[in-house]
């Protein structure tokens, strides 16, 4: 059995760019891009200014905003006008689904959030091209498992981006900002870890590189499997 679906994948590429989540997909990275450029001129080649850039805008705000854009809309819109009964009706997998639904949100993951973030790493510290790669496959990894979370999320609740956007500001920002502990369950300070081992930064402090990734790894499988229990449940019962 096929673990993706054409035919989901073009409907969920219709869902986002449809939308108006398709604008701000689009203005997300052109912000990033622009400010890089911005304080490159101000300020030259600077790591102090690099790492304010790319680790305060782009990993904390730019990256899980474009998760979180791409993966809410994905599931919503069908449990919202009912045509989800029509689509698990269809003799595909639940996990077929899933993972032909995040396709298209690691998609938009790469396009307006990793490669914007290396665009952006090279406009700050050329000097320095381990920054741009470091803060690029951070963004993928954190985006990725974004996705999964955001994704168990919108088949949770209809007001997927309400809750996303509470847990990026109070736990991933003002949580992540003043209480150490939290690096130990922040998805953006595992994939910060990521950039220091990569670029030879210094982000977080003790926090094991094995521990970062397998968590990473924990949260996008987990998230999948939740994602596809939750659409099991539907077939059974028909609930929203």
């Amino acid at each position: 059995m096929t673990m993706l679906s054409p035919t989901v994948v073009r409907i969920g590429a219709r869902s986002i760019f449809g939308r108006w989540r398709g604008i701000l997909l689009f203005a997300l990275p052109v912000i990033l891009i622009g400010l890089a450029a911005l304080v490159r001129g101000l300020a030259g080649q600077d790591v102090d200014a690099t790492e304010s850039v790319l680790y305060g805008l782009g990993l904390v705000v730019v990256v899980p905003l474009v998760a979180l854009l791409s993966t809410s809309g994905l599931l919503a819109a069908e449990i919202d006008d009912g045509s989800i009964a029509y689509l698990l009706a269809k003799p595909v997998s639940r996990y077929t689904i899933v993972a032909s639904k995040l396709l298209v949100a690691l998609a938009c993951v790469v396009a307006f959030g990793a490669v914007p973030m290396l665009v952006a790493g090279f406009v700050l510290l050329p000097s320095s091209p381990s920054v741009a790669v470091g803060f690029a496959v951070a963004a993928l990894l954190a985006g990725t498992a974004y996705c999964a979370v955001f994704a168990w999320l919108s088949v949770l609740t209809r007001h997927a981006v309400v809750f996303g956007l509470v847990y990026l500001l109070i736990w991933e920002g003002l949580l992540g900002g003043l209480l150490d502990g939290i690096r130990w369950l922040s998805v953006t300070r595992w994939s910060a870890e990521v950039v220091d081992r990569i670029a030879s930064l210094d982000l977080v402090d003790d926090l094991p590189l094995s521990y970062a990734l397998i968590a990473l790894a924990v949260v996008m499988a987990g998230g999948v499997w939740l994602t596809g229990r939750k659409l099991q449940a539907f077939n059974l019962t028909g609930d929203e």
